[in-house]
């Protein structure tokens, strides 16, 4: 099985990248469900303070790669030659996801900070930032737990700084390239 990572700050594209591999029919899997599961589980809402605090105990309890590792049971139910698993925060996750698949790629999205600011506002999710210290926050969040390494890391990276059919273009390529014709 071929896995397709994707790592980026908020706001950088990441579930568009994750609509256009459903589009081209690559099962998509998000880390961040198990966080959202957990957080519904102990009755509170899905705010970015609660995702924040699920996300740090998880990671204080099992270990820096614990969304990684809860998420590769629904990685491994896919009956599919190649998954997509949006929403790496890590180089730990990096790591844990390259040792387990031998067919393991890492691509990373990236944007301007005030492009991202800009789709977080218009987004309308619960855990969205609407003001410049609140993205700054959760960046800093998100690079203590070795974003900024998992980017680096990164096999392929895409700047998504333009429109989404802009991104649709490259992303397509880039998945078929790798064998994501699913």
């Amino acid at each position: 099985m071929k896995v397709i990572g994707v790592v980026g700050l908020p706001g950088s594209g990441k579930g568009e990248v994750s609509k256009i591999a459903g589009k081209m029919g690559i099962p998509v899997v998000v880390m961040g469900d198990v966080i959202r599961e957990r957080v519904r589980a102990a009755g509170r809402d899905p705010t970015d303070t609660n995702l924040g605090e699920v996300s740090r105990s998880l990671r204080a309890e099992l270990g820096m790669d614990a969304i990684a590792r809860l998420t590769i049971p629904a990685i491994e139910s896919q009956e599919s030659p190649i998954v997509l698993v949006d929403g790496i925060r890590g180089d730990y996750e990096v790591a844990t996801f390259r040792q387990r698949f031998s067919e393991f790629v890492l691509v990373g999205i990236t944007a301007p900070f005030a492009v991202r600011l800009a789709r977080l506002a218009r987004r309308g999710r619960a855990d969205d930032m609407l003001t410049e210290d609140d993205l700054r926050a959760r960046d800093e969040r998100e690079l203590g737990w070795g974003l900024l390494r998992a980017l680096r890391e990164a096999d392929y990276t895409v700047e998504n700084a333009g429109s989404v059919e802009d991104l649709a273009a490259e992303v397509e390529g880039l998945f078929a390239r790798l064998g994501g014709d699913a």
